[in-house]
């Protein structure tokens, strides 16, 4: 089952992170799951997308959540973002001829707030936004263009949002929306279910 056939995308506020993704799951040119939660928590303030294999990118995110909580054990607070993301980076790398995973760590903590991070093959690399997923390609020209420094956090719900035009293209992408909106404060997850989810043309 592959989850390459994907859309995610994370995005930074002033203060945390919005992250989203679509839900399809499929093998080949079958759909085997059409709600599947691609966005898997790291640690209380941490989560990553997942796109790639699923089996791969899972026990990724499997394997990165209790190295962070031996981790937080250790040094006896939270850990840091970056931290999340450079364990995901090790693994991707290490493992790169086995593993077939891309995964957007993106997360709030106290030293820098919040913060997404790109890890692909080995590159860690934070970005104030970052897309991935075969559903990338339809909507770069759109987030690239529609992209501003400065955004509320409810701009940036919208901003994510705009996956749904990958949805509505990418035959690999669809289902429903899945949101994680994370602060100092509180951690949301949202669902938006396919037909409340934009189409852009109609407008």
């Amino acid at each position: 089952t592959d989850l390459c056939c994907t859309t995610i995308l994370a995005i930074e506020f002033d203060g945390g992170v919005v992250l989203g993704s679509d839900s399809r799951v499929s093998a080949g040119a079958s759909v085997v799951n059409r709600v599947m939660n691609k966005l898997s928590q790291l640690h209380d303030k941490i989560y990553c997308a997942l796109s790639g294999s699923a089996a791969d990118a899972q026990t990724i995110a499997e394997v990165v959540n209790y190295q962070l909580d031996v981790h937080s054990m250790e040094i006896g607070e939270d850990p840091q973002v970056r931290s999340a993301a450079t364990l995901v980076r090790n693994i991707s790398y290490k493992y790169k001829e086995e593993l077939s995973a891309h995964l957007i760590v993106a997360g709030w903590d106290r030293r820098k707030g919040g913060q997404v991070y790109a890890t692909l093959n080995g590159l860690l690399t934070r970005q104030p936004f970052a897309v991935g997923g075969s559903g990338s390609s339809y909507v770069y020209g759109f987030v690239d263009a529609e992209y501003r420094k400065g955004m509320s956090k409810e701009e940036c719900q919208k901003f994510v949002v705009t996956l749904s035009l990958a949805m509505n293209r990418d035959g690999s992408s669809g289902g429903v929306a899945y949101l994680v909106t994370i602060d100092e404060h509180c951690t949301e997850e949202k669902v938006i279910l396919g037909n409340d989810l934009p189409t852009f043309y109609d407008q």
